[in-house]
């Protein structure tokens, strides 16, 4: 069993001092270290809170900082700061990683820098805050860590045109740009549209709409939270 990590500099990163510091542990819990040593919950259902929590946070915040923006940009600078990718990022900053416990196989894949196992960690550790704290200092939390990420992607939400983000990201990674193979089912009243967008060479999303623009944005927007989480972990 691998040595449990020092936990005791995590609260002043979080800015969130625990009354009861197993939940802490518990939301650091990843179900492969509880496989190895048994009887000890996983950070699951902390998780589970910790995202709707987040969800009603950031829902909040978008509201209140952001009355310039309508509705459907309201849910894009929503989708920009809650997803894998740039939860992970947060995770990242606030040196989660170094304190998960993972079992051995996991910690030895690279689990602690994986997107997927740091973002719901992240959330874990949220929910682990609004249950012994309370709705303040979760809210709190998530102002800190996220505020000035949305002011940002707030100020770019009219390049938050997927197919753009997507053009600029696959040239950073791999020097080349998306291309789209469409297809469509259905006459002529009634077709719906089917993506694929290829990057060097592999299909990294689909997406399916009533026109061509719908389906390639829907695919586009999959390729790019897929890929963007490839660009957190490498």
């Amino acid at each position: 069993m691998l040595p449990e990590p020092d936990l005791s500099e995590l609260p002043q990163r979080l800015g969130y001092e625990f009354t009861d510091p197993a939940l802490l542990r518990r939301a650091l819990s990843h179900r492969s270290w509880c496989a190895e040593v048994g009887g000890q919950p996983s950070n699951e259902r902390l998780e589970f809170l910790g995202d709707a929590v987040l969800g009603w946070v950031v829902a909040d915040l978008s509201y209140r900082n952001h009355s310039e923006l309508a509705e459907g940009k309201l849910t894009d600078l929503r989708k920009s700061v809650v997803n894998a990718s740039a939860l992970a990022e947060v995770a990242v900053e606030i040196g989660l990683g170094q304190c998960l416990l993972l079992g051995k196989g996991e910690d030895a894949a690279g689990g602690r820098s994986k997107p997927s196992i740091l973002s719901d960690a992240f959330e874990a550790v949220l929910g682990a805050v609004y249950v012994d704290g309370g709705a303040q200092p979760a809210f709190a939390l998530v102002e800190r860590l996220f505020a000035e990420r949305m002011t940002s992607a707030a100020l770019r939400l009219d390049r938050l045109d997927y197919k753009t983000v997507l053009q600029e990201l696959t040239a950073r990674l791999h020097d080349t740009a998306p291309v789209y193979v469409i297809s469509d089912t259905g006459p002529d009243h009634d077709k719906r549209f089917f993506a694929t967008v290829i990057v060097s060479g592999v299909s990294v999303g689909q997406g399916e709409g009533r026109s061509k623009k719908t389906a390639e944005q829907a695919a586009a927007e999959q390729a790019w939270l897929a890929l963007s989480d490839q660009a957190v972990s490498s």
